[in-house]
């Protein structure tokens, strides 16, 4: 075991772990936010994704030792108080069924929405094409993201 110091969701926490030990992990099991969740462990569905340094990536597949001084930010730090234009749009269009994959899917689209702030449908379906829902809610999860470019738009007037 050895210790080390991330950031995450911008405040600074030690955790006590082998460097093997996937973030996803430390995420959950030792920083107690479980908004991330574990879906196949080998990197393939998205449900574990998060930014690091603004970047998608499988905390399943990172280990801690890899994650160095970049910045992570999960779902639960995409916007303290669950306001963030994608977290409205999902609640205003249902876009959810189980919700179980709804983290990464989030995570992915705003990494997205930063890039390319008017996303056509191909960019969508092109950036969130590694994220799998089992439920079937890609036509809404396309749709929560035009409804969360409008009220990002909103948001700015």
């Amino acid at each position: 075991m050895s210790k080390y110091t991330i950031k995450v969701n911008g405040v600074s926490k030690t955790v006590d772990v082998s460097a093997d030990t996937p973030l996803l992990w430390v995420l959950r099991d030792h920083l107690h936010l479980v908004g991330t969740k574990f879906g196949c462990g080998i990197g393939q569905c998205g449900s574990c994704t998060v930014h690091i340094d603004g970047v998608p990536t499988r905390a399943c597949l990172t280990p801690i030792n890899d994650v160095g001084i970049r910045k992570v930010t999960t779902i639960e730090g995409l916007a303290f108080k669950g306001n963030h234009p994608l977290q409205q749009a999902w609640q205003e269009l249902d876009v959810p069924q189980c919700g179980y994959c709804q983290a990464g899917q989030i995570m992915t689209a705003a990494a997205l929405l930063k890039k390319s702030p008017h996303p056509t449908d191909q960019e969508i379906d092109t950036a969130l094409a590694g994220n799998l829902c089992r439920c079937g809610t890609y036509l809404r999860i396309r749709a929560g993201i035009h409804r969360a470019v409008e009220l990002a738009e909103q948001a700015m007037v």
